[in-house]
């Protein structure tokens, strides 16, 4: 099915799976992204969460464990022409460094075994998302950051219809995009770290 794309997504380049346009702005809106956020994305895929991040953030740090969707994303990258953008080929759940950081977006199996690492790299307050598919992985997932000191913890799901508007009648149309994923959100709560440690 065709899906009627926003620029630049519709010249992008794309692997089987991305995230669309529709859940890219309710993470950008929620999270709270702005010029001067550093944010960490992890799953790049074909890199269009980490691009529509860095159109607005001060810096992004995207990891990929696979080089062939690391090829597709430096294309994305170079079209946009977007310096702030770093792919790096790694595994978040062991090679995150970064401290200090803003938000942190997820969008990989498992997504609950980057929190621990996730927590120590996020600011006081900073932002964790989770884009999971299912709703058996929400529920791991929010109980994990739960158990972690996250708070605030909100989960969303964002429909998307087209609508046919004609002289005889509007109407929903019969496309659209409906789910795609449930969208968790978090804040780092005050906790102490030897508390944190033990929750992993």
């Amino acid at each position: 099915m065709r899906i009627d794309l926003p620029e630049p997504y519709n010249k992008m380049k794309r692997a089987p799976q991305v995230i669309l346009p529709k859940d890219i702005g309710i993470i950008i809106a929620y999270s709270g992204v702005n010029r001067e956020s550093v944010c960490v994305d992890a799953g790049t895929g074909s890199g269009w969460l980490a691009v529509g991040l860095a159109r607005i953030a001060k810096k992004v740090i995207s990891y990929e464990l696979r080089e062939d969707f690391i090829k597709i994303a430096e294309k994305n990258k170079a079209m946009e022409n977007l310096q702030n953008l770093e792919i790096r080929h790694g595994d978040i759940t062991k090679d995150l460094k970064e401290k200090n950081v803003d938000i942190i977006t997820l969008d990989m199996p498992s997504s609950e075994k980057a929190i621990p690492r996730a927590r120590k790299a996020l600011k006081e307050n900073g932002v964790i998302v989770g884009y999971t598919p299912h709703m058996e992985q929400v529920v791991k997932f929010a109980a994990k950051l739960e158990k972690s000191g996250f708070t605030d913890i909100r989960t969303y799901e964002c429909i998307l219809r087209d609508m046919l508007v004609r002289p005889e009648g509007m109407r929903p149309s019969t496309k659209g995009v409906w789910h795609t994923a449930y969208l968790v959100f978090a804040k780092k709560g005050m906790m102490h770290e030897a508390k944190a440690e033990r929750a992993q």
